[in-house]
């Protein structure tokens, strides 16, 4: 299993945050299908303000690319990114067209150290 953790921020308006909010309380089954199929296991979504982090465990054989070749050949994803784009925007410093970047370890606390 791996893991991964991503970040995104979220336009700077509490209205705005709160329908994204709503939203990811019913996300359809057709969307949480397309993450399961991809090989996420378990996924997460935290909120500090408007940046987002995303933690997601997977296969061992899960791909970035084959996720997003895939997202892109599904109309109901398609429809959902659309849709989430308005309440989103890139983190500084990512590059053009970018959304959910991911964040690099820099320290582990062991149970057994």
């Amino acid at each position: 299993m791996k893991r991964y953790v991503l970040a995104l921020d979220l336009q700077d308006d509490e209205q705005l945050i709160a329908e994204y909010e709503q939203w990811h309380r019913n996300v359809s089954r057709e969307i949480k299908q397309s993450i399961r199929d991809s090989g996420i296991q378990r996924m997460e979504i935290y909120r500090f303000a408007n940046r987002l982090f995303m933690v997601m465990e997977t296969t061992d054989e899960f791909s970035f690319e084959r996720k997003a070749a895939a997202d892109a050949a599904n109309p109901c994803v398609q429809e959902w990114e659309k849709l989430m784009w308005k309440y989103q925007k890139p983190i500084s410093g990512t590059k053009p067209g970018d959304k959910w970047v991911l964040m690099d370890k820099i320290f582990e606390l062991s149970a057994f150290e």
